[in-house]
Formats: C-alpha cells, structure tokens, sequence
C-alpha cells in the first residue's frame, strides 16, 4: 500500500485531508455552478460577454491570494494551526451563507463578488495547509503527504464539478442551499484536527501589506533553492489557470458541446493530475526528486501543443452562433464518437499526469528546506507569486481573446512559452 494511503488511517492526517477536501470541493461547487450559470444558463449573454464575465471571476478569485498571502502567513506562524483552521472553516460558513442569497436572486454581478470573498477564505486557509504537512508528518511522509492532499485537491474539483451539474439541474436555489451545507460539514471535520505547537508564538502581526510582501518575499529568497521551486510552481498555475478558464467556453464553442462535456474535460484533467500525483510518490521512492519536474514540464508541452492539432473534434464547423440555443450542442456520448476526440481526451490525461509529476516534488522541496519558524510566511511568498502569475494568466486570456485570438491558438502559445520554461528547468 502506497504510504500516502496509510496516512489516512492516521489521525495526525484525516482530519486535515477531510477538512481541505470538503473546502476544495464546495469552492468547486460555487465555481462551478457560477461558471455554468454564466456560460450555459443566463439568459442575454453573448459569447464575449462569458468570455469577459469568466475572466473577471477567475481573476477575482485569485487577487485575494495577492493581498493577504502576508497576513495568512504570519497568523499561521504565531498561532496554533487546528484552532486557526476552525476560525477560517467558520468564515467559509458565513461566506457561503451569502452566495446562498446571491444564487437565490441569481445576478451575476454579486455572485463574482462573493467570488473575491471565497478567494480571501482561501487565501487564508494557504499558508496552514502546506506549512502544517511537515509539522505533522515524519519527513519519509512528506512526499506521500503532498500527493495525496494533491489528488484530495483534484478529487474534490471532480466531485464539485459533477455535483455542481447535477444539483443547478434542479435550480439554483438547491445550489445555494448545498454549498452552506458542505461549509458547515468542513467546520465539524475541522474540530479533530489535533493541536499543533505555533511555529513562532512572539511574532508580531503587522497588517502592513506593502511591507509584508517584501518581508515575505525576501524571507523566501534566502534559500535559492526553494525560491526556484516557488517560481516553478506559480508557473504551473499560470498554466493551470489559462485552461481551466478558457475550458468552459472552448467546449462550447471550439467543440460544440454541452456542460456535460465540460465536465468530462475537466473530470479526466483531474483525474490526470490524482494518477500523476501517485506516480511521483512512486517514482520518488518517497524522497523529494526534483529530476521528475523537467519531465513533468515536458509532458505539459507536448500535449499542451497536441490540443492546438486536434481542434477539428465535431464533425462541421465550430459552433460560435450565439443565437444558439443550449438543445443544439452536443452530448458526452455524441461527443466521444465524433472525430479525434478520443485524442483530445488522451491530451487531457496526460496533461494532468504531467502536471501531477511537475507539481508534487516542488510543493515538498519547499516545505522541506524552510526555515521552520517562517514557513508558514514563506509558503504565503509561494502564494503571492502563485496568484500574481494566476491574475496574469487570466489578464492574458482575457487581452488575447479580445484581441482576436482563438482559444486553441492561446493554448499552443502558453505550450510554446512553456517549453522555454522545460528547458530552463
């Protein structure tokens, strides 16, 4: 039995695994069910209007990771992290207490701003997830540990995708009642994650943002090696990020399909990353390798590019009429019978294999070579720059797309600027 596996027999990490799990999924839930709303359901909007609107989410959902990453930080160094978490897990109730009425009057504009508050919940909630790892696992876990709070991420993205389709099937109002739900139900996982000694009891909380990200930045680039690990991984969710936000609309309009198709995508994506995760953990023999990441980053270009290829998927043109009504785009099952789509779907795997592959080494090279008493801070340096390279990711969608290009071109650009990056590595 893989020793990630063991783990969740164990106290020290069920707990925990449950509590990220549950949060991962009901923000997937909302995300989801917003992004289905927006591109397949609301009524008077255009092509370049989901386009906008998805964007704008996406990059509203990131910013609060940029702003208070610094703060996150030093709260998860000076306090004890299962009490810490608790408070955040109530956050995340009142939270979604809010997107329930929002989903209930079904306006776009204030579903995107409690979006920005999800993300500030989330933001908050970084630096104790990965600093409280190396604290409660012994360090041959560490890779095991990271993998499976990898595939648990994944995991719960495919269950809320799924759920998110098939509860707004039967209304919105179901959904807003869902998510408060699944919130309450990760605060009550929350209460048995054990206590854990505050990493740095005597600090002092400085709410100075400016000042804080420079401390936290500087604090990060003291090890080399873990400051390129960090660059690394926030180029991974520069990626991640672009498809994950043109996905919705590629399937729509590159490939004619409807929201089930959608989901499939990105479930396979998914389900890429958790058997990429595995495979590291394996391929590691539970040290951090950081040999794999290159070959990760090859694996994101090859079939990053090979998308660009296979676009022709639907037999006939691609649909972008808008005047196109929802009955028209095609099934799961047309879907998988129509041209090379066993390919795209192939592409789609291994992406998530090699992302999977790239992104576990990485995460465990940072918390294992930090200075333990500023870990939590340095792991909300890996924030800050996760989320500036992810609101530019999305500013870079957003700006090509208005500017003409199509989606599959932008998903060969970002394979082709990746490779640069595989070879740097």
């Amino acid at each position: 039995m893989p020793e990630s596996v063991r783990l969740l027999k164990s106290k020290r990490f069920l707990p925990f695994f449950l509590t990220q799990l549950l949060g991962a999924f009901n923000d997937n839930l909302y995300k989801n069910g917003l992004t289905i709303f927006i591109v397949f359901q609301a009524a008077n909007i255009s092509k370049d209007a989901s386009n906008t609107l998805v964007n704008i989410a996406a990059a509203l959902f990131i910013l609060p990771f940029f702003l208070f990453s610094p703060i996150a930080g030093q709260l998860a160094d000076k306090f004890e992290k299962s009490i810490l978490i608790q408070r955040i897990k109530l956050l995340e109730i009142g939270i979604m207490l809010l997107a329930g009425i929002a989903f209930y009057l079904q306006s776009p504009v204030l579903l995107i701003v409690i979006l920005f508050l999800m993300g500030t919940q989330s933001a908050l909630f970084g630096p104790v997830k990965y600093s409280l790892l190396p604290q409660a696992l012994e360090p041959k876990e560490l890779v095991g540990g990271n993998a499976m709070v990898e595939f648990g991420t994944f995991l719960a993205i495919l269950m809320g995708l799924i759920a998110s389709v098939f509860i707004i099937s039967f209304g919105t109002h179901l959904l807003s009642i869902a998510v408060v739900i699944f919130a309450i139900i990760g605060y009550w996982a929350s209460r048995s994650i054990p206590s854990l000694t505050a990493a740095a009891p005597e600090l002092k909380i400085s709410f100075n943002i400016i000042s804080q990200t420079r401390n936290i930045m500087r604090d990060a680039r003291q090890n080399r090696t873990v400051f390129y690990s960090i660059m690394g991984i926030s180029w991974f969710w520069f990626i991640g990020i672009t498809y994950v936000t043109q996905l919705p609309n590629y399937v729509r309009y590159e490939l004619g399909g409807n929201e089930q198709v959608y989901i499939l995508l990105l479930a396979m994506f998914s389900i890429g990353i958790g058997a990429g995760s595995f495979l590291c953990e394996r391929l590691s023999a539970r040290i951090v390798e950081l040999g794999l990441v290159p070959m990760g980053a090859l694996g994101l270009t090859v079939f990053g590019a090979d998308i660009y290829f296979v676009q022709s998927v639907v037999a006939g043109a691609p649909l972008i009429d808008n005047a196109l009504i929802n009955s028209a785009l095609i099934s799961p099952m047309t879907f998988i019978t129509s041209g090379n789509s066993l390919r795209v779907m192939f592409d789609i795997v291994m992406l998530g294999i090699s992302g999977g592959i790239y992104i576990v080494p990485l995460y465990a090279l940072v918390q294992q070579r930090s200075d333990e008493k500023k870990r939590s801070r340095i792991i909300a340096a890996n924030n800050v720059l996760n989320a500036l390279f992810m609101v530019a990711a999305s500013l870079y969608g957003l700006f090509a797309l208005s500017a003409g290009v199509s989606i599959p071109m932008l998903l060969l650009i970002m394979a082709l600027m990746n490779a640069s990056i595989a070879l740097f590595l």
